[in-house]
């Protein structure tokens, strides 16, 4: 549907993005805080989520070397956050038994905190040397985020007691969030198919992100979880929503703040593909 829409109305993609991140962003967080509850193996997973891809921000950035590999943000992101809500979970659903979801449902609200709070304020930032300096404008941007709302809202509502019954209640609108995001992607992908002599080249450093997206980030959270004494079947579950291909939320924030959004719809295309064999011999590789 997203795609047909992008081929009638190349602009769609971008007004239903920035409607999302306003309104449908929030419910679906908030929806996902309620559905999930909370539990230490949710928020360790969660945490070790965020420290992972703000430790890659941050030596990206530093570095003058890296920084020419992931000249901006849009690229940095791709490499780093995974599409763990849509292939991620149910993937882990399909091969682990059940009671590892806290582990991937948590790297999932990790990634997607990361991804709503920091991202927003990481592509609006005009000069990216001064992006991860200036204080002020970062805790702005924190308190204005989509994702700070809806962690706002579950607050409240586990506050009144109400978790179990706004949970069901917003279940329902945060699937609907989660097809319009589905339908903004395929707008923009099919703007991208268009273009087919450029469809399949790895050019604007996008090989970069998918060799940190599927290979590198995978690997650094696995030797993570060994110094951190995983079990495996956690370490597992772990590792493969790591190796997850780029997120839908990359081209939504991409979408809304216009910055490099051909790229953005390149590298989760490109990431996708090819992780049609990386995720399968990932998971053979850390169970043989």
């Amino acid at each position: 549907m997203g795609y047909f829409i992008g081929n009638i109305k190349p602009s769609a993609s971008e007004n239903i993005s920035k409607n999302l991140i306003k309104f449908g962003i929030p419910i679906s967080v908030m929806g996902l805080l309620l559905k999930a509850g909370i539990s230490f193996d949710l928020i360790h997973s969660a945490i070790l989520a965020l420290v992972s891809i703000v430790f890659f921000i941050i030596i990206i950035n530093s570095s003058a070397p890296l920084k020419n590999l992931f000249p901006n943000y849009s690229l940095q992101l791709g490499g780093l956050i995974g599409n763990t809500s849509f292939l991620g979970i149910p993937i882990a659903i399909a091969l682990l038994p059940t009671d590892t979801i806290n582990f991937t449902i948590g790297f999932d609200l990790g990634t997607t905190m990361f991804s709503w709070i920091f991202g927003p304020y990481l592509l609006q930032t005009a000069n990216t040397n001064d992006a991860l300096l200036n204080i002020k404008k970062l805790f702005l941007s924190i308190f204005n985020s989509p994702a700070s709302k809806g962690i706002i809202g579950a607050l409240i509502v586990y506050l009144f007691g109400l978790d179990n019954i706004v949970g069901k209640f917003l279940w329902v609108p945060a699937k609907f969030v989660i097809y319009l995001a589905i339908i903004a992607v395929g707008a923009r992908l099919g703007i991208i198919i268009k273009n087919k002599k450029t469809l399949y080249k790895f050019k604007e450093n996008i090989k970069y992100s998918l060799l940190l997206k599927l290979f590198i980030l995978p690997g650094f959270i696995y030797i993570v979880c060994r110094i951190l004494n995983f079990q495996g079947i956690e370490t597992t579950a772990l590792v493969l929503q790591a190796g997850t291909p780029s997120a839908i939320s990359t081209i939504l924030l991409a979408e809304a703040y216009k910055k490099h959004r051909d790229l953005a719809a390149k590298t989760l295309l490109k990431t996708t593909i090819v992780s049609i064999a990386t995720i399968p011999l990932i998971f053979l590789l850390i169970n043989k």
